[in-house]
């Protein structure tokens, strides 16, 4: 595993509570953060080691021997830890493929990855890119609700979220996660597959207003850069002709974008160069990784920020004509004893993007994945979603099934 951060913790906990799993190489350029969460763990079976994502020669050390590398470092090191994991002949898995330092569309990343493909196909191994919750699990989700059609002319992506509670305070910027990934998101152009093709858009452009089921209810909504809009036309086929993905819009994000705070080139203040981005990015408190703090008093004793809802929606046709599906996943706010739950089988509460790569890897190293470079709506839906429920996490979603009817 490469990071030891907010989801390379819980992806650590998982894997080592996994009697399949017989040692985890913990690596991060920090390697006391590596020896924090290993003692957090408290398995044998976890190995800190320090690694430098940036190195390629430090890479390949540590993962010789292994059957599979999980990367859950910034994406701008994607390249090079596939490069190492393909040098040791271990599968690869990853959750995003972009943002990078140079601001480039995700069809852009995407590529780059693809372009590895036939040396992935080569050495008969299995580079998993984009495998956490979303990307990931959404695309798994839409991958079973293609699977009902034989045609598919539209998939729409719509993710809503709202505060448990409503505080009235003045907050600063706090993302919840890696704020150069945040700052980064939200000023890349947003990639939209449109009659066939990939369109660029303006950060946050497309902006709609979406009511979802209480207590999440109406949001904003803004086109971001998301991985699904290039991987689904790619490999779900069908004659797909438009794919997008639009989430609740970061305000802030977007006015310091807007300001060239997530700019690359250095400008001049006082007679000093300086890289905006650096500047805020230095001023910006770092997320507290919650896994280090995590137990059972905090669960008890810490309420959730936010409740989430993500709605899938494709329209195509099926043997009797045109239809749509509607796929509604949330919202839902777990109880404590949920919660606790899942803690106590894990290690932690904090799976939804570690345990789908967890899933993900798996699947490769059990040959249940084609090789070469793919995405996770390439595995078998339905196999994905009965090995998260086996695990004690089912994706639970309701269906809906819209058709037009005539009664004559």
């Amino acid at each position: 595993m490469v990071g030891a951060g907010a989801q390379g913790g819980p992806c650590a906990s998982i894997l080592s509570r996994d009697s399949d799993v017989s040692e985890i190489i913990l690596g991060d350029i920090n390697l006391n953060l590596a020896k924090r969460v290993a003692d957090r763990i408290g398995s044998e079976k976890v190995v800190p080691k320090r690694v430098d994502a940036s190195s390629l020669d430090s890479l390949v050390e540590a993962t010789k021997g292994v059957d599979v590398v999980i990367n859950l470092t910034l994406p701008r090191f994607n390249l090079n830890v596939m490069r190492a994991a393909l040098k040791c002949g271990a599968h690869y898995v990853d959750t995003a493929s972009g943002p990078d330092l140079d601001l480039h569309p995700i069809d852009y990343m995407v590529g780059k990855q693809l372009e590895m493909d036939e040396e992935w196909k080569r050495a008969g191994l299995t580079a998993l890119i984009s495998c956490g919750a979303t990307p990931g699990l959404t695309n798994v989700l839409a991958r079973y609700l293609c699977d009902e059609l034989e045609r598919v002319h539209e998939v729409r992506f719509r993710v809503g979220e709202a505060p448990v509670r409503k505080e009235k305070v003045v907050k600063t910027w706090n993302p919840g996660w890696s704020p150069e990934v945040a700052l980064l998101y939200r000023s890349s152009p947003a990639v939209v597959f449109e009659d066939g093709g990939y369109k660029r858009y303006p950060p946050c452009s497309g902006v709609e207003e979406y009511v979802f089921p209480e207590p999440v209810g109406r949001c904003t909504l803004a086109l971001v850069d998301h991985e699904e809009c290039v991987t689904i036309p790619r490999f779900i086929g069908k004659g797909i002709r438009y794919v997008d993905y639009k989430n609740v819009v970061d305000e802030i994000a977007v006015v310091l974008g807007n300001m060239g705070f997530a700019s690359n080139e250095p400008v001049e203040v006082g007679g000093v160069k300086v890289v905006p981005r650096d500047v805020l990015l230095k001023l910006v408190k770092p997320p507290v990784n919650e896994f280090l703090t995590e137990s059972e008093e905090t669960i008890r004793s810490r309420p959730l920020d936010y409740v989430y809802c993500t709605v899938i929606t494709v329209r195509g046709e099926d043997e009797e004509g045109g239809v749509e599906y509607r796929l509604m996943r949330g919202p839902h706010v777990p109880s404590v004893e949920e919660r606790l739950e899942l803690f106590r089988r894990f290690g932690t509460e904090l799976i939804g993007v570690a345990l789908p790569a967890v899933v993900g890897a798996k699947m490769c190293v059990e040959g249940r994945s084609e090789s070469g470079v793919i995405a996770p709506e390439c595995l078998d839906p339905r196999e994905f979603l009965r090995r998260m429920a086996r695990a004690g996490a089912p994706v639970k979603f309701r269906k809906i099934v819209i058709r037009e009817t005539l009664i004559e």
